[in-house]
């Protein structure tokens, strides 16, 4: 019998760092507080008095991996305000770019957090280096799939990271459209390497069930990560400005992050790919959908471990996508559309990797920030995670404290929150009294 309070410190790389405490008293969890730090770093602040074509790059310095997602966010909000309506060649490009950033991300997370957890092992240090082992190949297979999603970020808007081309209006410079063969060529054989990822995720067999709520964006032209309306579970729709309204902030006193629930429920959502797959799935690419069928047929879930399989999912829809948009696009030059500035209020409201990121920008007639806010995906899960791991702990006391540590790392990875990069290396305290 555990009594007393867990306390996991330093779970780096969320908008900072987070913790984790769980007070345990007479077999019960009586309190379990996942704090969130350093996450007020002032960015919204720091724009306030800039010019707007200058906000979105400053903006998607919020985050290194996700910085495409902001960066498209801010420029979606600004664009809003002023009235901007961009070409079909740029909605194009972006969804380009946009694909190759969840390839990568996606990547990123499932091979180098989540697989080793599937391979029972610490780290991918320690998958052996040998042939026709399963991790071996799925490691192999991750620097293809991780690479390609690089490059095709680096081609549609300059970089994988603060990308320097998309802008308000369109993009600075046109991408190469010689390169595009070479794409689509590396894109089609890549795709025997997903569907192995996603085999792979989908044997999984640790399952966490509550009955969530989810929330994303939907667009019944199909599967979009950009455009859409706000939908959630119950069938709820509003349109991307009202975005704020759906949501009531929550003060969290222990944590530097507030949390989200929904205004009119008060119950707490999941944002992310699986929140996306299980109200998306009948929009997601059609060979994506053939190829896949046996593994959507597991949607929609409340198993939050099927959030990685989700991203496995979505690596091959944003693979497949990417493809039918290469092979149909032919290019054309065009300059950033452009109007006199004027005073307005945008939201932007994407899908980034982790979720639904939203952005509010207010502009002077001189076309100068005014306000900005931001919300960001980990900080709407937060109460959502707090209340899995409140489950998980209450019907498994009983289990040795390295298991509890390890399965907490676990559901936390899974919602792949900006601390992955940690999870594998927490240290659990026991406080007993």
């Amino acid at each position: 019998m555990h009594t007393g309070e867990i306390t996991i410190e330093n779970i780096t790389k969320i908008e900072g760092s987070a913790g984790l405490k769980v007070t345990v008293q007479e077999r019960k969890v009586t309190d379990l507080k996942f704090i969130i730090k350093d996450y007020r770093r002032f960015y919204t602040e720091a724009v306030k008095g800039r010019p707007i074509m200058a906000v979105p790059s400053f903006l998607s310095r919020i985050c290194g991996t996700c910085s495409i997602s902001h960066l498209f966010c801010s420029i979606e909000a600004i664009e809003k305000s002023q009235g901007i309506v961009v070409t079909e060649q740029t909605k194009k490009l972006r969804k380009l770019a946009y694909d190759g950033l969840m390839i990568r991300d996606h990547a990123l997370h499932l091979y180098f957090f989540v697989l080793p957890d599937l391979l029972g092992i610490d780290s991918i240090l320690d998958i052996p280096d040998e042939e026709g082992n399963l991790g071996h190949q799925l490691l192999h297979d991750s620097f293809d799939i991780k690479r390609l999603g690089n490059d095709l970020s680096v081609a549609m808007a300059g970089a994988a990271i603060h990308a320097p081309l998309p802008t308000v209006g369109g993009f600075l410079r046109l991408p190469d459209a010689s390169k595009f063969p070479e794409l689509i060529s590396r894109l089609e054989a890549i795709r025997p390497l997903v569907l192995r990822g996603i085999d792979a995720f989908a044997n999984c067999k640790d399952v966490l069930t509550r009955n969530s709520d989810y929330l994303a964006l939907r667009n019944d032209a199909g599967f979009d990560f950009i455009e859409g309306q706000v939908v959630n579970t119950s069938g709820k729709k509003i349109a991307e400005e009202n975005f704020h309204d759906f949501l009531k902030s929550v003060i969290i006193p222990y944590s530097q992050a507030e949390g989200y629930v929904f205004s009119d429920s008060h119950e707490d959502y999941l944002v992310g790919s699986l929140a996306r797959i299980n109200l998306n799935k009948d929009l997601l690419n059609k060979r994506t959908q053939a190829d896949a069928a046996k593994y959507l047929a597991l949607f929609p879930s409340n198993n939050v471990y099927h959030n990685n399989l989700a991203q496995a999912l979505e690596i091959l829809h944003c693979v497949d996508d990417a493809l039918d948009v290469l092979k149909e696009i032919t290019m054309v030059e065009e300059k950033p559309v452009t109007v006199p500035a004027k005073h307005g209020v945008g939201v932007g409201v994407i899908e980034a990797p982790r979720g639904t990121l939203y952005h509010l920008a207010e502009v002077d007639e001189k076309g100068m920030i005014v306000n900005y806010d931001v919300i960001v995906p980990t900080a709407q899960n937060q109460i959502n995670i707090e209340n899995d791991l409140k489950k998980y702990f209450q019907e498994n006391l009983e289990k040795d404290e390295n298991v509890l540590r390890l399965e907490a790392e676990k559901i936390i990875r899974a919602y792949d929150p900006c601390m992955s990069c940690a999870t594998n290396f927490l240290k659990i305290e026991w406080i007993r009294s």
